[in-house]
């Protein structure tokens, strides 16, 4: 039953006069702690006037908070992101300063460092005051969702009666393996699962099945698959492509902008997303319109780039800002804490974990997390169709701290509690919503290749051209997805590759290396490669922490390369001792076979040896956490998605490839209401070779579009259900391998 509206009026004034009065309390319990923070004259003053002070300043705190705040952000518009949060701290202590001044007769006094601290304190107790307050009631919580959603329905001119269509929410955990989440899963020595509401959802209302990556096992490969339908020319996570003479890297905002041109032309579509869809905190947009966080469109300037925009609507709320701000610090600590201990206790394998780490990992972690968590929280508030969110925290954390790690353990808890809540929002949605959780790529353990060796793999490569090798070994940088989406929030441009034309080029993705002569135009084959540099292509295939070479032959075509002159020629089936190949499984030979045929592939790509009984390869990068290549747990994601939805694959098939997710995933919204993709694009002119290309929005069409996308002569690879609810009961015992979709291939 509606109360009464004056019930309502009271209430709101109630809350706002317990929030004010805690504010005071606060104010006047930190004038007497600080010594540089008064509420009296200099020649003292009565209780009564120092709690009138307090009042009045905590009053014109508020008012400043909840007025100035919001503009004072959006005037900040351009300021690099992970600035802005650092900036909270002095931001609130200024207007602490402001409201002070506005005290009559001066009683007022704070030194500017002190007032940094007075500010963040009364925000952090505000905050608390408020949300206690709403929680505790649940009728004025409901009703501000309502008029959420009904603006919504406003706005879309939907009548209130009429039901919606289920909405999607697919929520990437960027780098969760399969058998991770599973351990993640289970009961242990009478302790509650790492992640009960995912527990809860698999014993329930969800099923989860593995899914084989493409031998590029890394985000920019896979999401542009399952976001774009194409993930064609892209090698690996970095490439150096000879007509361009540039160095591609997908975690490039401008890099990411052009493969996302090219798998929309060789799709035909704009994305996944492109109806009354959101793309919050992933490297493309999947065709959406609502973008937060998105790398892309990073690189863009001006009024249409929005992709910034989810930070400053965070931002805009003190409490928010303030709150973040101080885990931020946390996470810093936090890490800071836990690399020491795992030096202390001389962990193996281990990295440094110095420099900007620290900053980067709290970027990730936590505001990243926030940012994205809240942005889609909202979308679902809103009733949007189709949301796809990465959280990266516990890739980039298990990069550096291992897969396995306590370290990663307790990011992937966070994680759990963030799905819930979004869960919990998601009741409270003017339509029912179902949770797809995803991830892109697992990771495998291991030592760095060289830790393992004491030399890079530029090191071995340059011995084996007969070029001088440095003595100090080079360190590749990280291919972490979150590394350089903080480079973007701090407007720092991604270093490029600077050498010489007359040296090889030796780039690296996880455990895949990729060498390139880029003084010779076209791909080399290995005859030629023989003929240049003979002990090359046998020091690299005999060399203990390489598994596997992969070559062009004029003779036959794309071959793998293996120890003591093993071979599998992969276009004519022939294979010379034991394939090089089979330790890696089934699959790694249709996964080296599509990449050898890009037009991008590099003129040598290695994969790091493999230990099967250990699980673990070598990074070429500075990682004991690694993905990018074959072998392991780096290759075997996840899907997890409600029972109520068609299996994604029949009974006994594997599901192999970014591109084939990405059917499935748009089969599933096509069951909802409908095609979710536009499958009438506009129409272009037609080019030769390239049936149908469509252009993106301000984007060229037909032979320009063609050129842009760089484009071969042949196109490339081309129910309503009841919404997951967690209720917060204990788990029963359970076991994981229950609820897994049969996989009789693996």
């Amino acid at each position: 039953m509606q109360k009464p509206r004056w019930k309502t009026v009271g209430g709101a004034l109630l809350r706002v006069t317990a929030v004010w009065a805690v504010s005071t309390l606060t104010m006047l319990a930190l004038a007497g702690i600080l010594p540089d923070f008064s509420l009296k004259s200099g020649d003292g003053d009565s209780a009564t006037r120092i709690a009138i002070t307090a009042a009045s300043g905590a009053g014109a705190f508020g008012v400043l908070s909840a007025l100035v705040w919001p503009l004072l952000v959006r005037a900040l518009l351009l300021m690099p992101a992970l600035v802005l949060g650092l900036l909270v701290f002095v931001l609130n202590g200024s207007m602490l300063l402001i409201a002070l001044s506005l005290i009559p007769a001066g009683r007022g006094a704070v030194e500017p460092e002190t007032a940094v601290v007075v500010a963040a304190v009364m925000s952090a107790a505000s905050s608390a005051t408020s949300t206690f307050l709403t929680v505790r009631d649940d009728g004025a919580y409901r009703r501000r969702l309502a008029r959420m959603a009904g603006r919504r329905r406003r706005r879309l001119g939907e009548d209130g009666g009429c039901a919606q269509p289920p909405g999607t929410v697919f929520l990437q955990l960027d780098g969760v393996g399969h058998a991770v989440l599973r351990e993640a899963l289970r009961e242990r020595e009478n302790r509650p699962p790492v992640m009960p509401t995912v527990a809860g959802w698999v014993r329930g209302s969800h099923e989860v099945t593995p899914w084989r990556t493409d031998w590029s096992s890394q985000t920019g490969a896979s999401q542009l698959g399952i976001l774009h339908g194409s993930n064609e020319d892209v090698p690996a996570f970095r490439w150096y492509e000879k007509r361009t003479r540039e160095v591609m890297v997908s975690n490039r905002p401008t890099s990411a902008a052009v493969l996302q041109r090219r798998a929309a032309a060789r799709a035909g579509h704009d994305g996944l997303l492109a109806v009354d869809g959101a793309s919050r905190g992933n490297l493309f947009t999947g065709g959406a319109d609502q973008l937060a966080l998105v790398l892309s469109v990073a690189a863009r300037r001006g009024k249409h780039n929005r992709s910034r925009s989810g930070y400053f609507a965070y931002f805009s709320d003190p409490a928010n800002a303030t709150r973040t701000a101080v885990s931020f610090l946390a996470e810093v600590v936090r890490e800071i804490c836990q690399s020491t201990r795992a030096k202390l206790r001389r962990e193996r394998p281990r990295v440094k974990r110095g420099g900007l780490y620290p900053l980067i990992r709290a970027f990730a972690t936590v505001v990243e997390r926030d940012v994205v968590v809240t942005a889609v929280m909202g979308d679902i508030l809103s009733g949007r169709t189709a949301i796809y969110a990465d959280l990266v925290a516990y890739d980039e954390v298990a990069h550096h701290s291992g897969p396995r790690s306590r370290d990663a353990q307790q990011v992937l808890a966070r994680l759990d509690r963030s799905i819930a809540l979004i869960a919990k929002v998601a009741e409270h949605a003017p339509r029912d919503y179902r949770i797809v959780l995803l991830s892109d790529h697992g990771q495998s353990p291991g030592e760095t290749f060289a830790r393992a060796y004491g030399l890079t793999l530029e090191d071995l490569v340059r011995a084996g051209c007969g070029l001088p090798v440095s003595r100090r070994a080079g360190r590749t940088p990280s291919g972490a997805e979150a590394r350089t989406a903080g480079r973007a929030a701090l407007r720092r441009p991604e270093p490029e590759t600077d050498v010489p034309m007359a040296d090889p080029i030796v780039l690296a993705s996880g455990n895949l290396g990729l060498i390139s002569f880029p003084d010779v135009p076209g791909r080399m084959s290995r005859e030629q490669i023989d003929a240049r540099h003979p002990g090359l292509l046998r020091t690299l295939a005999d060399h203990p922490g390489v598994g596997f070479l992969l070559v062009r032959s004029e003779l036959h075509g794309a071959v793998v390369l293996g120890a003591n002159g093993t071979e599998h020629r992969l276009d004519t089936g022939e294979v010379l001792g034991v394939s090089p190949l089979a330790v890696f499984g089934p699959g790694a030979e249709d996964a080296v076979r599509r990449t050898a045929h890009f037009r991008n592939t590099p003129d040598i790509m290695v994969n790091s040896a493999y230990d099967p009984v250990r699980g673990t390869v070598h990074a070429f990068e500075e990682q004991i956490g690694s993905h990018g290549g074959l072998g392991g747990e780096q290759g075997h994601p996840f899907l997890l998605w409600p029972a109520g939805l068609t299996p994604p694959v029949a009974a006994g098939e594997e599901l192999v490839g970014a591109e084939q997710v990405h059917r499935v995933l748009r089969r599933w919204l096509e069951e909802a209401a409908g095609p979710q993709v536009p499958e009438d694009e506009a129409e272009v002119t037609s080019v030769p070779g390239v049936p149908g290309v469509p252009g993106e929005t301000g984007a060229p069409v037909g032979a320009e579009a063609a050129a842009e996308a760089e484009l071969p002569e042949a196109s490339g690879t081309a129910r309503a259900v009841q919404k997951s609810r967690w209720d917060g009961a204990p788990a029963a015992p359970f076991t994981v391998a229950d609820r897994v979709a049969p996989n009789k291939t693996r």
